[in-house]
């Protein structure tokens, strides 16, 4: 098997290790990808520092974008040198959630146990999220690529694959926000930026961010925010409340923290929906007063990476792009190159950098 380099998570809370790895041929209905772009996404983080559990070693790393360099038997649709996004959702096509066209819920279990990845003694390494992109090449199941056009920034193309379309697709397809509606995000990082960006796409009518931070805030304004609100003040929803006039039809928490869904429906007008997109770490519990939602028509909706159908949703963003009405290029902070992982995924810890994005070619 070649070898390539990728950053191995060794032990949860530890430095990511660059070294060289195997990483086999694509076998029946895989492509090869060489990867020019990577971007750090939260839940990189939050896996390499054990939130979640896991197989270790691991490599982590899931919203990539590069060329196709090689193809197995029964790939359709792709052809080697093909510009492409490389992302987690990995959907057999068969199953009940594939059946109904929620390729994100796909019920098939994939073992990243005994993927194409290997340790160069040819030990175990788990390919994280169905991916491993934290690496130079991957080795992943077409269903999980689409192609763009030939010209797009691979950096920019790379924030497709997660944080994007969990932000934008949480407006569109969890939320189904309609023009003229109110909406609230909580946490204007990477994903609340992209689902401000949604909701401004969609036509709302008031658009209120909610931070700790007024930096942030002022950042959410470039992306479409009508209205900033201090997450550290009193009662931060009667002053979003207050910018709207009414409650919220939306809100969409995108950070991953309990609290945060504590205090969601306390912003919510009648009939209006809390959509659940940022995932707190396992064991995090919140409460809620049941007879609130169900006295004025209130509702809770998971949203996993925005309920979207990447060959659908991806095109469709890319255009937005093209028109210069989805913002992209303006969500990275930094470029960085691979030996750098540790620092980037330390800046982006700060909570200052919007996406941060590993540069392997």
């Amino acid at each position: 098997m070649p070898a390539i380099k990728a950053a191995i998570c060794h032990a949860f809370g530890e430095p990511l290790s660059v070294e060289d790895v195997d990483l086999r041929a694509p076998s029946w209905g895989e492509v090869e990808v060489e990867l020019h772009a990577v971007a750090i996404c939260h839940s990189d983080i939050s896996f390499a520092d054990g939130a979640w559990g896991g197989s270790l070693p691991a490599v982590y790393g899931h919203e990539a974008a590069g060329r196709v360099s090689a193809l197995g038997g029964g790939v359709t649709g792709l052809s080697e040198g093909d510009p492409v996004v490389v992302t987690l959702i990995r959907a057999c096509g068969q199953c009940p959630s594939c059946g109904e066209g929620r390729p994100t819920g796909c019920e098939t279990p994939y073992d990243g146990d005994h993927g194409p990845l290997k340790t160069s003694d040819g030990g175990k390494l788990h390919q994280a999220m169905a991916c491993g992109a934290f690496a130079e090449k991957v080795v992943v199941d077409q269903s999980q690529l689409v192609k763009i056009p030939e010209d797009m920034p691979m950096d920019a193309a790379s924030l497709l694959a997660c944080g994007v379309i969990t932000g934008v697709g949480a407006v569109v397809n969890a939320a189904q926000l309609r023009a003229g509606q109110d909406v609230v995000v909580i946490g204007a990082g990477g994903v609340g930026l992209n689902a401000i960006q949604g909701a401004r796409i969609a036509g709302a009518r008031r658009i209120v961010a909610v931070d700790m931070s007024e930096d942030k805030l002022e950042v959410a304004r470039q992306f479409g925010a009508t209205n900033g609100v201090l997450a550290t003040g009193e009662k931060p929803w009667r002053a979003a409340k207050t910018a709207m006039g009414r409650g919220a039809d939306a809100v969409l928490v995108t950070v991953g923290a309990a609290g945060a869904y504590d205090i969601a429906p306390r912003y919510l007008a009648g009939g209006g929906k809390v959509i659940m997109v940022g995932m707190p770490a396992t064991g995090a519990e919140s409460h809620y007063e049941a007879a609130n939602f169900a006295a004025v028509s209130q509702s809770m909706v998971g949203s996993k990476m925005g309920n979207v159908v990447i060959r659908r949703d991806i095109p469709w963003m890319i255009d937005m792009y093209g028109q210069g009405r989805l913002m992209l290029d303006e969500l990275i902070s930094n470029r960085w190159s691979l030996d750098q992982i540790n620092e980037a995924i330390a800046d982006t810890k700060t909570g200052s950098a919007r996406r941060n994005v590993i540069i392997l070619k």
